[in-house]
C-alpha cells in the first residue's frame, strides 16, 4: 500500500535508530554511503520527493523493482550501438546493489506495439549489463510467469535480474492498472531512474508506484535537480537555444522560455516560418503553416518584453532535400523560390555565437539544420562547438541535440546532457512529469 508524505517520514525515521543505523553501516560495503538519521534534515528542498539516498539503508536482502531506461539503438546485427543510457543508470543499479538489495530491472525497447517480437528483446541489454556488472544478469522471459516469481525468490543480495521488454504486454503504453500490480509482486521497494520514460503514464512507470514505496534514483533526481535550477534560478544573462521543424511543436515551451530567458536563438525548420511571418522569402523551405499565428504572436510577445529574439540572417540552401544536393550560401535572410533552407551560414554563426559568447546559462533543445549530413552540419556543430569552450553552463535538452553533441565529439565538455528528450521538452513547457509525481512525497 502506498504511503503518505507523513507515513513516509515515520518510516524512515523510526526504523533509523542507533542501532539500526550501525547494522546498515556493518552490512559492510553494500551500503557504503549509509547515512545517519540527522543527516535526513539535509537533503536538498528542490526535488520533494523520497530518493534513493533517503531508503538506502533499508534495502538489504529487500526486493527492490526499478525502471530503468534501456532504450537502446541497436545495429543490424542486434548489437547495441550506443550504450550511454546503460551507463547512466549504473550509479543507482550499484548503489542499490551495494546495499545488499535483490534488484529486479524493467525496461522497454522500441515501440514492440504490445506484441513479443524478437527484435525488441532486452537479450543485448542483459548481456551489457553483465559486463558492466562483473556477473551474469539474466533475462526472465516473462515477467507474469511463475518462472519470474522463482528466479525472484532465489536472486541473492547484491545480484540483479532483468525482465523482458515491458511493451510486450499490451496493458503497458495503456496504464493497465492490473498490469501494475502484477509487475509490483516482484517488488519491496520501487524506484524510477527512468527520466526519458517519466513523461508517460504507463504501467512501469507509474501503475507500479501505487503499491511500494516508491523513490527516484540518481538519475532521474539529477535531471529534475538540473532543469529545477535552470528554470526557477539560473544564472544570467541566460540563453535558450531553439531548433526543430515546426513552431506548432514547440508552442509552450517557446512561450515559457519568452518568461525566463534573456536571449532566444532559433534555426532549423521552424526559423523559416518566423521568417515568412516577417516578409522574407523562404523558398521551398519547411513551412509550418499551422504554426503563422503562433509566430507572430511569439514575434510581438518577444519584442513586448524586450527579449532578444534571434533569427538566421544568411542561409545554406540546396535545390532538394537531399545528402548528395550541393550546398549554397545565401548572402541575406530571403532564400530564393527554388532552394530550401538546410542550415544556418556563416553570418549567423558569428552572431549567434556572439550571443553566446555572453551567456552564463544556456539550454540548447533542438539543431539548427540537418547536420547528420556533413554538407549541412556546420550550423549546428558550431553552436557545439561554441558551447564546448564556454564557460556558461550547458544543458543539453537531449534528443537530436544529444545525438549531435555526441556525433561532434564534444559530449563531454557540456555540463549536462538530458537522456530525455520527450521527457525534457516536457519539462521546459512547465508540466508535471507523471512518473516524477508518482513517487511518495519526502
Amino acid at each position: 500500500m502506498k504511503l503518505s508524505g507523513e507515513n513516509v517520514k515515520l518510516f524512515l525515521t523510526e526504523p533509523l535508530g542507533e542501532a539500526a543505523y550501525l547494522r546498515a553501516l556493518n552490512a559492510g560495503e553494500r551500503c557504503s554511503q549509509a547515512r545517519s538519521p540527522d543527516s535526513f534534515s539535509e537533503r536538498p528542498q528542490n526535488m520533494p520527493k523520497l530518493s534513493l539516498n533517503e531508503i538506502a539503508a533499508h534495502l538489504d536482502n529487500k526486493r527492490v523493482l526499478m525502471r530503468a531506461d534501456f532504450n537502446v539503438p541497436l545495429d543490424a546485427d542486434h548489437k547495441i550501438s550506443d550504450e550511454k543510457r546503460v551507463v547512466a543508470s549504473l550509479p543507482t543499479i550499484r548503489k542499490v546493489l551495494e546495499c545488499g538489495g535483490r534488484l529486479v530491472l524493467m525496461s522497454h525497447l522500441g515501440r514492440p506495439k504490445g506484441e513479443r517480437k524478437p527484435e525488441f528483446s532486452l537479450r543485448p541489454v542483459a548481456d551489457c549489463l553483465s559486463r558492466h556488472l562483473g556477473f551474469e544478469v539474466p533475462l526472465i522471459d516473462d515477467a507474469l510467469s511463475d518462472a519470474a516469481d522463482a528466479a525472484v525468490d532465489a536472486l541473492q543480495p547484491g545480484r540483479a535480474l532483468l525482465l523482458e521488454n515491458v511493451r510486450f504486454y499490451p496493458g503497458e503504453t495503456k496504464g493497465d492498472p492490473e498490469l501494475a500490480k502484477s509487475l509490483a509482486r516482484l517488488g519491496d521497494f520501487f524506484i524510477n531512474d527512468a527520466f526519458g520514460t517519466s513523461h508517460r503514464a504507463h504501467a512501469s512507470v507509474t501503475g507500479v508506484a501505487e503499491h511500494l514505496t516508491a523513490a527516484a534514483g540518481f538519475l532521474l533526481k539529477k535531471e529534475i535537480d538540473v532543469f529545477d535550477e535552470i528554470l526557477s534560478d539560473p544564472k544570467r544573462p541566460f540563453v535558450a537555444v531553439l531548433g526543430g521543424a515546426k513552431v506548432s511543436d514547440k508552442i509552450l515551451v517557446i512561450e515559457r522560455l519568452l518568461e525566463l530567458a534573456d536571449e532566444i536563438v532559433i534555426g532549423g525548420g521552424m526559423a523559416y516560418t518566423f521568417l515568412k511571418v516577417q516578409g522574407q522569402g523562404i523558398g521551398t523551405s519547411l513551412f509550418d503553416e499551422a504554426g503563422v499565428k503562433v509566430a507572430e504572436r511569439i514575434l510581438a510577445k518577444a519584442k513586448k518584453k524586450g527579449v532578444g529574439f534571434h533569427l538566421p540572417v544568411d542561409h545554406v540552401v540546396a535545390d532538394a532535400f537531399s545528402k548528395t544536393a550541393t550546398p549554397e550560401t545565401t548572402d541575406g535572410p530571403s532564400i530564393p523560390d527554388d532552394r530550401m533552407g538546410l542550415d544556418i551560414g556563416p553570418k549567423t554563426i558569428a552572431a549567434y555565437n556572439k550571443v553566446l559568447s555572453k551567456a552564463a546559462t544556456v539550454i540548447w533543445n533542438g539543431p539548427m539544420g540537418v547536420f547528420e549530413w556533413p554538407a549541412f552540419a556546420a550550423g549546428t556543430k558550431a553552436i557545439a562547438k561554441t558551447l564546448a569552450e564556454s564557460n556558461a553552463i550547458s544543458v543539453i535538452g537531449g534528443g537530436d541535440s544529444a545525438a549531435a553533441v555526441a556525433k561532434f565529439g564534444l559530449a563531454e565538455k557540456m555540463t549536462h546532457i538530458s537522456t530525455g528528450g520527450g521527457a525534457s521538452l516536457e519539462l521546459l513547457e512547465g508540466k508535471e512529469l507523471p512518473g516524477l509525481a508518482a513517487l511518495n512525497d519526502y
